[in-house]
């Protein structure tokens, strides 16, 4: 059971609004202060301050909003873990290029060795990921793209190749190209947070270039929209190999690379540190 306090803590770490904190709690914003202040002649230290008008987390607020999460978690699955036993549910994120083309096979084989488990599947961008997995929506998550690895408990599930793809009547296709070349198309790229656009950012970062050096860009989420796109020869983008192996193998698509760079990018699984229920899902890294 957590202690009220550290619940109190996390909900103004979420609202960093005491006012807002006591609504959610249901209690008086006195009463929030005061776990607070508790909390603070606990540790001897400031865990929160302000700038003007706005509340900010101390360093040492950081330092203990990683540990509460974590400890939260815990709690809930303890909860859990001692109620009326229950079908077993793993609640997992994964990214879009994984979850529509990735996780499939994972399911299936943690379904058949638990037959009376269930699985609830988030699909995301790897930030909003990372957050949902913060807030204890999540077990675990498995991204691509950049995090901080520093602030999870991380395990390499496997790379794959990135590439650019195109029509395959467009000038670039089958080709190794310079990206001089390439910045002069339209590009089709994913939404800002995604890990498929994250990866292309840091490749065009190595060359002193940006998203904005392209002669133009379509921001879209969705995958099928941005390969039916590609399709039609209205821009390029670049994607991970799963998300158009359909497509290359019946020739809709069209693959190119770029020179003096062989793209690609890691799936991770990430969890909490100190996750004392880990070992409930270790199977489906095997």
């Amino acid at each position: 059971m957590l202690d009220p306090k550290l619940h109190t803590f996390l909900v103004l770490c979420e609202t960093m609004h005491y006012t807002r904190a006591a609504q959610r709690l249901c209690v008086t914003q006195p009463a929030v202060t005061h776990q607070i202040r508790a909390l603070e002649e606990h540790y001897g230290c400031r865990l929160f301050s302000y700038e003007g008008k706005t509340l900010r987390l101390t360093e040492a607020g950081v330092r203990l909003r990683e540990m509460a999460r974590s400890l939260a978690y815990n709690s809930r699955k303890m909860e859990q873990a001692m109620a009326i036993p229950a079908p077993r549910v793993l609640r997992v994120g994964a990214t879009k290029t994984i979850g529509e083309f990735v996780i499939a096979p994972l399911i299936s084989r943690f379904l058949r060795r638990h037959p009376e488990g269930t699985v609830s599947l988030t699909v995301e961008n790897t930030r909003a990921l990372l957050r949902a997995l913060e807030e204890g929506r999540l077990d675990f998550a498995l991204v691509e793209g950049f995090f901080d690895r520093e602030r999870y408990a991380v395990r390499l599930y496997r790379r794959e190749s990135f590439f650019g793809v195109c029509a395959p009547e467009h000038p670039l296709a089958g080709r190794t190209v310079p990206l001089a070349e390439v910045l002069g198309e339209r590009l089709l790229v994913r939404e800002a947070g995604s890990g498929t656009r994250a990866i292309l950012e840091a490749a065009l970062r190595q060359n002193h270039c940006t998203l904005r050096s392209f002669s133009g860009v379509v921001e879209i989420s969705d995958f099928s929209t941005i390969k039916s796109l590609a399709v039609e020869n209205l821009g390029v983008s670049f994607l991970y190999a799963p998300v158009v192996e359909r497509e290359l193998a019946a020739g809709k698509l069209a693959r190119f690379d770029l020179a003096g760079q062989a793209l690609s990018g890691a799936f991770h699984f990430v969890w909490l540190r100190d996750d004392l229920f880990a070992g409930e899902w270790e199977d489906w890294m095997a």
